[in-house]
């Protein structure tokens, strides 16, 4: 659990929404006629009740099997497990490459991860970097996870080595955290690639005149996101 002196709850670690769908809405539920009793059918017979003190017949007795109408169910098919694993594969600087298990046959999905610590070294936000398929402007994009009670107007900042600040916007929240979903053209990556390190400004909700800034060093971003665009081929 990722706690801040800024933000309370806390932040898990994830493998960017690219490699597996985003959470959808909740479903609505259509709850007008729940607790409506239902009237059994009329059959236009009506079932005869012992008297007080009559005995049954042995052939009108009910079945003396404990549980005989319960169900021990029915296979169908290998047991369920835990599902698909993330792992870290190698490590570039101060970056991972994690992958995460694909059904056999297929080449396991891996992203570039790093998480961010604010001014007092409070882990407050997870980064993974992902590779797009050649052919469009946006040639990468990344996943930015911030706490929930991130101030979502403010939006997430992004300036490498200083230079000219970028405003990324906030696609939603779910029970983990704030996503910030970052898209990158080619001139993007070669910044981060010619870069020491970027800073990346959250701003609390609880708290909008304090800023958080995180440091994301660029040290061996080069080489993870390459291991990266490998392991996706």
């Amino acid at each position: 659990m990722i706690h801040s002196t800024r933000f309370l709850p806390a932040v898990a670690s994830v493998l960017a929404l690219s490699l597996m769908a985003a959470p959808g809405l909740a479903q609505e539920t259509d709850t007008e006629d729940a607790g409506t009793a239902t009237e059994a059918p009329e059959t236009g017979e009506t079932a005869e009740t012992p008297e007080a003190g009559e005995t049954l017949d042995a052939d009108q007795a009910p079945p003396a099997s404990p549980g005989g109408d319960l169900s021990t169910g029915t296979s169908v098919g290998e047991a369920l497990s835990g599902g698909p694993q993330i792992y870290v594969r190698e490590e570039h600087g101060d970056w991972e490459v994690r992958c995460l298990e694909a059904p056999e046959g297929q080449d396991d999905p891996c992203q570039l991860y790093q998480r961010l610590a604010d001014q007092q070294g409070n882990p407050t936000a997870d980064v993974n970097f992902f590779d797009l398929p050649d052919g469009g402007e946006i040639v990468a994009g990344a996943t930015v996870l911030t706490p929930l009670q991130t101030l979502l107007t403010a939006q997430v900042t992004m300036t490498i080595d200083g230079g000219q600040p970028r405003r990324y916007p906030y696609s939603f929240c779910d029970q983990t955290g704030c996503y910030s979903r970052m898209g990158f053209t080619a001139a993007d990556v070669q910044a981060f690639r010619r870069g020491a390190k970027a800073t990346l400004v959250v701003v609390p909700a609880l708290a909008p005149d304090q800023q958080a800034e995180l440091t994301m060093s660029l040290t061996g971003f080069t080489a993870g996101l390459a291991a990266v665009e490998v392991a996706n081929e």
